[in-house]
C-alpha cells in the first residue's frame, strides 16, 4: 500500500509517498507560490503513484471541523493568495482519494508520538519555530482540538526589558510569533538567524521568549515530552539556554523529576529529524483511508 503526504508550509510544500511501514519511498520539495500554480505541481506529482489516500499537514489557520461548511479550507492566513482557499476540496476533486487534514504542527506531534521522540507516551507537545511559530499537542493519546485547533504561537509573553523591537505578527504585533519567529529575528537583527550563530545575544533573547511560552504550556497541558523543531531550532546552542530559562522561570514550583532532574531528556529536538511533518501527514492519510481519527 502506498500513502501520500503533503507538508504544506508557508514557504515550501514537501510531498512524499510512503509504504505501509511509513518508509518514505519518494519525496519532492516545491516552493509555495499562488494556490493554483502550487497545486498543479502537487497533483502532477501524486498522479504518478497508485495511492490509497493522502494526508495534509497544513499551515494555518485552517478549518479542521468536519461538520463545518468550510472544512478543509485555509482560512485567515497572512498569506493572502491562500486566504479562504479550499485546499482539501481542490485535491479531492482532482485526485479522488480519501484525505486526512490537520495543521502542520499537529501532524508533526502525531508523528513524534507514534514513531519519534515521544513514542510510547500518551502526551507530548511539538513546537515549530521557523517562518511562524505553532504548536501541536497530543493529550491522552489524541490530537488536542476544541472549537478549532490551538494557536499556541500567538500567546502573549513578557517583553525583555532591553528589547524595543515592535514585533512582526500582522495580527498581534508582539505575540510569541511576533517576537521570536525567524522573520522577527531577521528584522530585529538585520540578518537571517542562520548567519547569527555566533551572536550570543540573539540566542539569549530567543531563549528568553521561547522559555516563557514553554513554561505556560507545561503549566496548562503538562505534556510528558516537549519537542522543538523548525528552522530556528537548528541552532543547537539554543536548547541548553531554553532549558536553563525554563527551570529559572519555574523556580522549583513543579517538583517533577522529568523536569527538575532530566530536563535534557524532556525538552528535545525531533526524534524524526526534519521528517516529523511529512511523516505526520502520511499518518493522517493512513487514518483517513482507515476512516479513523487519532
Amino acid at each position: 500500500m502506498l500513502y501520500g503526504g503533503i507538508e504544506a508550509g508557508g514557504t515550501k510544500f514537501i510531498c512524499a509517498v510512503a509504504d505501509e511501514n511509513k518508509k518514505i519511498l519518494d519525496k519532492i520539495q516545491l516552493p509555495t507560490l499562488e494556490p493554483e500554480i502550487t497545486l498543479s505541481k502537487v497533483i502532477e506529482y501524486f498522479r504518478k503513484f497508485k495511492l490509497k489516500s493522502l494526508g495534509i499537514g497544513c499551515f494555518g489557520p485552517i478549518d479542521i471541523n468536519p461538520a463545518s461548511k468550510t472544512f478543509g479550507f485555509i482560512t485567515n492566513t497572512p498569506k493572502l493568495p491562500w486566504r479562504n482557499y479550499p485546499i482539501v476540496n481542490k485535491l479531492k476533486a482532482t485526485l479522488n482519494l480519501p484525505i486526512g487534514f490537520n495543521t502542520d504542527v499537529n501532524a508533526a506531534a502525531l508523528a513524534e508520538a507514534c514513531l519519534g521522540g515521544a513514542k510510547g507516551l500518551d502526551s507530548c507537545l511539538y513546537i515549530t519555530v521557523g517562518t511562524g511559530i505553532g504548536a501541536g499537542a497530543i493529550v491522552h493519546g489524541k490530537i488536542l482540538q476544541g472549537l478549532c485547533h490551538p494557536e499556541m504561537g500567538h500567546i502573549l509573553i513578557r517583553r525583555h526589558e532591553m528589547d524595543n523591537y515592535k514585533g512582526k505578527c500582522p495580527y498581534h504585533q508582539d505575540c510569541l510569533e511576533g517576537l521570536a519567529s525567524g522573520p522577527a529575528i531577521e528584522e530585529r537583527w538585520g540578518e537571517k538567524g542562520v548567519n547569527l550563530g555566533s551572536n550570543e545575544g540573539v540566542w539569549e533573547l530567543e531563549s528568553f521568549y521561547l522559555a516563557q511560552a514553554i513554561v505556560q504550556y507545561i503549566l496548562i497541558l503538562s505534556p510528558k515530552k516537549i519537542i522543538l523543531g523548525g528552522g530556528v531550532m537548528r541552532q543547537k546552542q539554543i536548547y541548553p539556554l531554553i532549558r536553563m530559562n525554563v527551570l529559572k522561570i519555574l523556580n522549583n514550583y513543579l517538583s517533577v523529576p522529568e523536569i527538575i532532574e532530566q530536563i535534557d531528556q524532556y525538552i528535545i529536538p525531533p526524534g524524526l529529524g526534519e521528517n516529523s511533518g511529512i511523516i505526520g501527514a502520511i499518518l493522517l492519510g493512513e487514518l483517513a483511508y482507515k476512516n479513523k481519527s487519532f
